[in-house]
C-alpha cells in the first residue's frame, strides 16, 4: 500500500463507533501511515466527506 492509492474498507476488526462503521464498503485513498501500539502499521485513509481515520491494512482493499 501506498500513499495516494485508492482502497476500500472491506472488515472492521474490533468494536467501533457508527461514525467507523458507516465507512465499511466505502473507498478513501490513503494519506499517511501511523505506528499502532506494537502490532503494525495503520493507513490513514481521507474519504470524499474530507473526514478521515486509520485502519489495520488488513482491513483495507486496494482498489483501481
Amino acid at each position: 500500500m501506498e500513499i495516494g492509492q485508492k482502497v476500500k474498507v472491506c472488515r472492521l476488526r474490533d468494536r467501533v463507533s457508527p461514525g467507523i462503521i458507516s465507512k465499511l464498503g466505502k473507498v478513501g485513498t490513503i494519506k499517511d501511515f501511523k505506528m499502532t501500539d506494537g502490532s503494525g502499521v495503520g493507513v490513514v485513509v481521507q474519504f470524499e466527506d474530507n473526514s478521515s481515520t486509520w485502519f489495520f491494512e488488513d482491513e483495507l482493499q486496494v482498489t483501481n
